[in-house]
């Protein structure tokens, strides 16, 4: 019974804790390869738009603003390595309304504590671009569907059930909660239409790559119940279900791409294998708490309930790409965008 309560009081700190920071998450053939020919190309306006995968939250060292953008996320790896001049008005807990199309109020960092007052807004992240943009990112809609709100029930479902079966698949797939699922999923499609077409009235002739999110859950095999450098109390008969989410979620987006003239990159075919389950020299993905990476003695101190979470690592990254995860996505895009041709106008 002590066991039990101790689980259940850590769930329900992690439950609380992965509603109050964003994540999101998964498929498809990448689209772009890179000539072997090609050279990076300088002077060109290269605009990064996207949640906390873009922004590569949790990566040292990160802005203190509310948005938590690494100096190691994808779009500044790949602008350094291709010499182009960056906007990256990425942020962690942006969705496609409330983010990219209208300014974000809601800010979840890194910092995971916000300073007295909270951070101020941000501008709607579409507003960064002009008539002079050359190339566009767009990672962005795994908040869309409320991955936070699934993985927080999984949590939950998965403790209550104590590691057995099914219980979060069984709740998402049938009845209201399934209804509501598919709602979501239609909501995504429109908005992320409405993104690309403001993108392009705004940017006419910038060449734009929308970023499909990488493997997180693509292999049960290697978590553990109540691990929560891995996936915590979420049964292990719920991670296959996880993993379909994401890749109907990166179909949508590779879809979207198809429709609006967009490059699609993806990011989670060559991530298999390197999910949250994967041996610690293999995971290109953080547990729900865990370790830092990346240069630098930065640190997040934690939130209450994430000291409440019985875990070792040293803050709470719930479920967002590494050092290694985002060195893996700046790799795609470099390539994308050398395909793309990246040359002047």
């Amino acid at each position: 019974m002590m066991l039990r309560s101790a689980l259940a009081a850590a769930a329900l700190a992690t439950a609380a804790l992965v509603a109050a920071i964003t994540t999101a998450t998964a498929t498809a053939p990448a689209t772009a390869s890179a000539p072997a020919h090609a050279a990076p190309v300088a002077d060109l306006d290269y605009v990064a738009l996207g949640d906390s995968y873009s922004a590569g939250s949790f990566v040292r060292p990160w802005t203190d603003d509310g948005c938590g953008r690494s100096e190691q996320n994808y779009p500044r790896q790949t602008a350094r390595r291709l010499k182009l001049r960056l906007t990256d008005a990425t942020c962690s807990a942006a969705e496609i309304r409330a983010g990219v199309l209208a300014p974000q109020s809601e800010l979840k960092g890194p910092p995971s504590v916000p300073p007295p007052g909270g951070w101020a807004a941000k501008p709607a992240q579409v507003t960064a671009l002009s008539a002079g943009t050359d190339l566009v990112t767009l990672g962005i809609g795994g908040n869309s569907i409320g991955f936070a709100d699934i993985v927080e029930t999984c949590v939950k479902r998965g403790l209550v059930a104590f590691g057995m079966g099914r219980p979060c698949a069984s709740h998402y797939t049938r009845g209201e909660a399934a209804s509501r699922l598919d709602a979501r999923f239609t909501a995504l499609e429109a908005d992320f239409a409405t993104a690309l077409k403001d993108i392009r009235s705004r940017a006419p002739h910038a060449k734009v790559a929308v970023v499909g999110y990488p493997a997180v859950v693509d292999d049960r095999a290697g978590c553990d119940f109540g691990a929560w450098h891995q996936l915590g109390t979420v049964a292990k008969g719920d991670m296959p279900w996880l993993d379909t989410l994401e890749r109907r979620l990166n179909t949508v987006l590779r879809e979207q791409a198809r429709r609006g003239g967009a490059v699609y990159v993806d990011t989670y075919a060559s991530s298999t294998g390197h999910g949250v389950c994967a041996a610690a020299g293999q995971r290109w993905m953080y547990g729900i708490k865990d370790s830092l990476t990346g240069p630098g003695g930065q640190s997040d101190p934690p939130s209450q309930t994430c000291r409440s979470i019985p875990g070792r690592g040293e803050a709470c990254t719930v479920l967002h790409p590494n050092l290694r995860g985002a060195t893996h996505q700046a790799d795609l895009v470099t390539r994308a965008l050398t395909a793309m041709g990246a040359v002047r106008r």
